[in-house]
């Protein structure tokens, strides 16, 4: 069965408009004036220009405290993996077990999973295409999730703020965290399922 971009027919990324291309010259859309594409421009490069990113910024997310505390004990610095052994030795291990899967499991995983992606579509592999494409919807649907760390930081700094008791502010590792978080949701928007899909025609065409 030939795909739509062997019959030269291409989805317009901006209102979602099937459209017939013309050669080495797609044109516009004639609906909203997009241009018209078979598949993102540069989109490998730039997933792998992010994803990059993301792997650089995820070590200072781990190693740099995430929050600094104020108060008349003195001042503490808390890693994400510092607060999950906090919480752990305080009997609070189901909320140690969600921050460490949402703060350093997920992002992690994400981070894994769009490399396989990338060095399956760079590499035309052609095994499990419909695994893999529902591997990507998985990584667009889990990446919200990263954040919660960052909602954990922002509610205590109000509360204690409110409360008069301490003084919290976020630490550069919040702001490595939030960078981690960011990338790879780009990085996943970035990326073209499409292209894994390829190999499979050309397979299919031989």
């Amino acid at each position: 069965m030939k795909s739509a971009a062997a019959r030269n027919l291409g989805l317009c990324l901006g209102c979602g408009l099937l459209c017939r291309l013309d050669g080495d010259a797609p044109g516009a859309c004639p609906r909203c004036r997009s241009p018209l594409h078979l598949r993102k421009p540069a989109a490998l490069q730039r997933c792998w220009a992010l994803l990059l990113a993301a792997v650089i910024s995820y070590f200072p997310a781990n190693l740099l405290p995430i929050m600094e505390t104020t108060a008349l004990t003195g001042v503490q610095r808390d890693t994400i993996l510092s607060g999950v052994v906090y919480l752990w030795n305080n009997d609070s291990w189901p909320l140690a077990l969600v921050v460490f899967t949402a703060s350093v499991l997920v992002p992690l995983l994400k981070i894994l999973a769009l490399l396989l992606l990338l060095c399956s579509v760079q590499w035309r592999w052609s095994w499990a295409p419909r695994q893999r494409t529902g591997l990507y919807r998985l990584i667009e649907v889990i990446g919200p999730w990263s954040m919660l760390d960052i909602f954990v930081v922002a509610l205590m700094v109000a509360l204690v703020q409110w409360q008069s008791l301490a003084s919290i502010k976020a630490g550069a590792g919040a702001v490595a965290f939030g960078a981690v978080v960011v990338l790879t949701m780009l990085a996943a928007m970035s990326f073209d399922p499409r292209l894994i899909w390829d190999p499979v025609e050309d397979d299919d065409e031989q």
